[in-house]
């Protein structure tokens, strides 16, 4: 007979059985110290297709884009905007929509490349052309300087076709880190927050066509697999064209299988919130892409300035390449700013707290506490 006494009672040891959450390491993609050290995007297919496929992630590095391009540029001298306006990329292409390429590229990929064709005699800039990132190899020299870029073939085994000097390359770099030879894809920290959004919104289909088709547990009085693939085919035409179906009695037995209303998770909050994580990480508020329900006019201003300076930072970093790249001086256009109406704002503010008086002040009361006194 067991003992039935609370002393024989013993304890777990949970000692080490949770795992703590911990972060992969990483090195920089940095020069190896050898004479040569070349890196090639071998991601840019996957990153592409995740840009394509996903509707939020597209509308969001576009925006950035447009954003950042603003209302276009503005030259010095008639001379820079001359050369601009002759630049047509791969025939239908403007200076201001291969900027918007390679804004967009370099998001997606970290690196976005594009060729400098110059006149052989003068060196006045003719054209630039946008190529693919995954085809460019950059080569950098012992000591982490770039030194050329290789173009390799598309198809087949991946060879080198053509060496571009350095200066025979626009190179737009994607927020580079320490001494890393390329830049980093913005879908990178956001592929945890996209798969996600992905599996709950796939869920929440799944549970949709449950409410409308509701899984069928037949129980047939027959164990042969022809008379049971008939009655499947039966069953499978009448839900599926919303017909009626007349079975003999007491020859199938059918339960609803079904999931409690209360039983499964609200999937909305969880949704919102990766939403709203995922365009911290991508840096554009959603009040610019016309969601307004979770702001008030405050806040709205607020984010939108934000914005503004992480968008004028951008500007300011293409207009520094074009310079040290292209030799063109380049002003990028701010969409709109709140600025001078936020400081309006803050005038009206000032001015109605100025005017307003002290609760308890009276007019002509020359008293200096609240309630008299002399």
């Amino acid at each position: 007979m067991p003992e039935n006494d609370i002393a024989y009672a013993t304890s777990s040891d949970l000692t080490n059985t949770v795992d703590d959450v911990t972060v992969d390491t990483r090195d920089t993609d940095a020069a190896s110290g050898t004479k040569e050290t070349t890196w090639t995007n071998s991601k840019w297919s996957q990153y592409y297709g995740y840009y394509k496929t996903i509707p939020e992630l597209k509308q969001a590095i576009d925006m950035r884009a447009i954003w950042t391009i603003g209302k276009g540029y503005e030259t010095e001298d008639l001379t820079t905007e001359t050369v601009l306006d002759s630049i047509t990329g791969f025939g239908r292409d403007t200076f201001n929509t291969i900027l918007k390429n390679m804004i967009v590229t370099r998001r997606i990929a970290g690196d976005a490349f594009a060729e400098i064709i110059r006149d052989p005699q003068t060196k006045q800039l003719l054209n630039i052309k946008p190529l693919d990132p995954s085809t460019i190899q950059i080569v950098v020299n012992k000591k982490g300087i770039i030194k050329r870029y290789e173009q390799l073939s598309k198809t087949g085994k991946k060879s080198v076709i053509h060496k571009f000097k350095p200066t025979q390359i626009f190179h737009l770099i994607n927020k580079r880190v320490a001494d890393e030879i390329h830049g980093t894809s913005d879908i990178e920290a956001l592929e945890p927050v996209i798969n996600a959004l992905n599996e709950s919104f796939t869920d929440m289909k799944q549970l949709q066509h449950r409410h409308v088709k509701p899984i069928m547990a037949f129980k047939l009085d027959t164990d042969n697999q022809a008379k049971i693939n008939t009655f499947i085919g039966k069953m499978d035409e009448v839900i599926n064209k919303g017909e009626n179906i007349y079975i003999p009695k007491d020859t199938v037995d059918f339960e609803l299988v079904s999931v409690p209303s209360n039983a499964t998770l609200n999937p909305l909050p969880w949704q919102h919130r990766l939403t709203d994580r995922f365009f911290q990480v991508v840096g554009i508020p959603q009040i610019i892409l016309g969601s307004s329900g979770e702001f008030t006019e405050s806040t709205a201003k607020i984010a939108y300035l934000a914005f503004q300076q992480s968008v004028e930072d951008e500007q300011k970093d293409i207009e520094d390449q074009v310079w040290n790249q292209l030799y063109l001086k380049i002003d990028l256009q701010f969409p709109a700013s709140l600025h001078n109406e936020l400081l309006s704002d803050e005038r009206k503010d000032g001015m109605e707290s100025q005017t307003s008086k002290p609760l308890g002040f009276q007019e002509g009361d020359m008293t200096t506490g609240i309630g008299g006194g002399t």
